[in-house]
């Protein structure tokens, strides 16, 4: 079995989080590849797309997040992802027990004892009346009918678990700052969520793992589930294997990945990138080295932006006062200095509407 070495896996992966060039890609089709972008941090992902799409638009993710065509919701990990508004549809049942488990891990206590599918049927008639709330008045609200929980656990529970949501615009726009309101999904598209196959088989799970790999592979089973969160994935992997090439690792572990993704020769250059706080570029594995080096393994779950260089992670970044900074987590040649420092500047031309262009580079 033909085996994949860090560097194959790296050249496949920015390949196909568009990091090794840019995309002609609409702001849609984007998203859509990418599965999504996790985006708890509301501005991050215009950074994300800013660095795989030429000529980025931040008004076109505007208007298809105010035109209801892409939504911010929980899903993914349980956390924020912004998503097409069909994969929020076709995904969100596959994900129901996942996101309740992850909210119980939390708040165990709490619930013990407690009807989930009960609470479910309350907290809809809470929502019923379509009224954008913040999850703690939905907590408020269900504490006053089921004093048992408290009402940070309660609304946590409905909001991001039992009843499919949204975070409606102004919240997750360009430059927007403003609070979390929630409304039901149903209501915010006019369409419910697609309900599971009712004969126990698992077409979502299986579409899942090809949109993975094309977005992410070759990978693991692991690897699948780190990004979903999602349990039972090794039978939707099993019912489509017909249709995957298999690889080995470095270290002997089974890859996964579509025949027709592209693999690219591992010697490609890659280009400077800029990556938002949370990008899935890095989270989207179970094992990261790929791109990450294991002893900064920490930075791509504390919500640090990364700057890649040849490919892998090297560098921190920030901004101050219109001036992107960088911090090399190792030493740069002066070639690879002159690259960030223009990648950088074009970075903080994009932040700042043209307006500034200052970088900086720190000694490491």
């Amino acid at each position: 079995m033909t085996v994949l070495a860090n560097r194959a896996l790296n050249r496949a992966a920015l390949a196909r989080q568009r990091l090794l060039d840019r995309a002609d890609l609409p702001v849609l089709d984007a998203v859509a590849h990418l599965c999504g972008l996790q985006a708890q941090e509301p501005q991050e992902p215009f950074v994300g797309l800013w660095s795989r799409l030429r000529a980025f638009d931040p008004a076109a993710l505007d208007g298809l997040l105010i035109g209801r065509r892409v939504v911010r919701t929980h899903l993914m990990r349980r956390t924020i992802h912004l998503v097409t508004a069909d994969d929020a549809v076709a995904w969100r049942a596959r994900h129901d027990a996942m996101l309740r488990q992850r909210v119980l891990g939390v708040y165990r206590r709490e619930f013990d004892g407690v009807d989930l599918d009960d609470l479910a049927a309350a907290a809809r008639a809470v929502l019923a009346d379509d009224e954008p709330r913040s999850m703690a008045e939905v907590g408020r609200a269900l504490s006053a009918r089921r004093p048992a929980a408290g009402a940070r656990a309660l609304g946590e529970m409905a909001v991001a678990a039992l009843v499919p949501m949204v975070q409606l615009p102004p919240r997750g726009l360009w430059r927007a700052k403003a609070g979390v309101r929630n409304l039901r999904l149903a209501s915010w598209l006019g369409r419910d969520v697609d309900p599971p196959a009712p004969d126990g088989a698992d077409p979502v799970g299986a579409e899942l793992a090809r949109r993975y790999l094309a977005a992410f592979g070759p990978a693991t089973v692991a690897d699948l589930r780190a990004w979903s969160g999602l349990a039972g994935l090794p039978g939707a992997v099993a019912a489509i294997r017909d249709e995957l090439l298999t690889f080995r690792d470095e270290r002997g572990r089974e890859l996964l990945d579509l025949p027709d993704a592209p693999r690219p020769d591992p010697d490609t250059p890659a280009p400077v990138r800029f990556l938002p706080a949370f990008d899935n570029a890095i989270l989207g594995y179970q094992d990261r080295s790929r791109i990450i080096d294991d002893a900064h393994r920490g930075l791509s779950v504390a919500g640090a932006r990364v700057v890649l260089v040849d490919g892998r992670v090297s560098a921190t970044w920030t901004t101050e006062g219109g001036t992107v900074v960088v911090t090399p987590l190792r030493p740069f040649s002066r070639a690879e200095r002159a690259a960030v420092a223009e990648e950088g500047r074009e970075l903080a031309s994009f932040l700042s509407d043209g307006e500034s262009g200052g970088v900086r580079v720190a000694p490491r």
